[in-house]
C-alpha cells in the first residue's frame, strides 16, 4: 500500500458523532495504519518530564506518526466534551487528546483527512460527494454545522477569523514559534514540509497578524529548507 492509497480508504463506518462533531475511532485508525506500513510508530512530545505542553495552565498535546519513512506532527489542545482547553487537565484528559492528535496525524498522512476537510466521501468517491459551500480547518470538525465559532481580529483592511484556543501570551506565541522550527527538522521532503505549514495555517495566519517577527522566522526557516529539499530532490542529471 501507498500513501496514496490511504487517500482512498472510506472511514465513515468508523467514526462517532458527539456534540455536534464526528471523531473517528483512534484505534481502527492505527490498526489501517500498521495494515498499510507496519514499520509505522507514533511519538509523543515531552515537556519537562509530562506529554503535553503547559499553556498558561492549559495543555496542548504533540504527536508525530512516522509512515512510509516520513514524519507528520500535529498539535492539539487538551479540551473538554465542549471542546474547551481544561484547565490542570487530569491524565484522563491528556490521554484522550493524545490519542486524538494521533488520529489527526493520522490525516495527514490520508487516512481519513476527507472528513477534516469538510468532504463526506474519500478522494475515490469526489466525483459523486456533494458540494459544499464552507471546508472546516484542520482539527475534529467534518460538517459546514459544525463550524467552529472564532474571535475576529480586526487588521487595517479586514476581518480574520482566529481560533479560539489560540493562547495570545506572547510567551505562549514565542514557544510556538520555536516548536515550529525545531520540527522542521522532522520534513524530509517538500510534501512534508508543505503538509507541516497546512496544518498549522490557522495559527500561523494569526501569527503573522499578531506578531509579525516571529511569523518571519518562522517563514523564513520554511523557505529555506524548502529550498534545500527542492534542490536534493532534483533527479542528478
Amino acid at each position: 500500500m501507498s500513501p496514496h492509497d490511504l487517500l482512498k480508504i472510506n472511514v465513515n463506518e468508523h467514526t462517532e458523532k458527539k456534540n455536534g462533531l464526528t471523531y473517528l475511532s483512534w484505534a481502527w485508525a492505527w490498526r489501517e495504519a500498521l495494515k498499510a506500513d507496519q514499520s509505522a510508530t507514533f511519538d509523543v512530545q515531552t515537556f519537562e518530564g509530562k506529554p503535553y505542553m503547559d499553556v498558561n495552565g492549559t495543555g496542548m498535546v504533540w504527536v508525530t506518526v512516522t509512515m512510509f519513512g516520513q514524519p507528520r506532527t500535529c498539535m492539539l489542545p487538551v479540551m473538554d466534551y465542549k471542546n474547551k482547553p481544561i484547565l490542570n487537565p487530569d491524565a484522563f484528559a491528556v490521554n484522550t487528546a493524545i490519542m486524538r492528535c494521533m488520529t489527526k496525524a493520522l490525516a495527514l498522512h490520508g487516512l481519513g483527512i476527507y472528513i477534516y476537510s469538510g468532504d463526506d466521501l474519500p478522494e475515490e468517491d469526489e466525483k459523486t460527494a456533494p458540494t459544499l459551500q464552507a471546508k472546516a480547518p484542520m482539527g475534529e470538525l467534518t460538517r459546514k454545522e459544525d463550524a467552529p465559532k472564532y474571535e475576529k481580529i480586526v487588521t487595517k483592511n479586514n476581518i480574520k477569523a482566529q481560533p479560539t484556543e489560540w493562547d495570545p501570551s506572547d510567551e505562549s506565541r514565542k514557544f510556538f514559534t520555536e516548536s515550529m522550527i525545531e520540527w522542521t527538522a522532522h520534513c524530509t521532503t517538500v510534501a512534508g514540509l508543505n503538509s507541516y505549514w497546512k496544518s498549522n495555517e490557522l495559527q500561523l495566519d494569526s501569527l503573522k497578524e499578531t506578531h509579525p517577527p516571529l511569523y518571519k522566522e518562522v517563514l523564513d526557516c520554511f523557505k529555506a529548507l524548502k529550498t534545500k529539499l527542492n534542490q536534493t530532490e532534483k533527479p542528478n542529471e
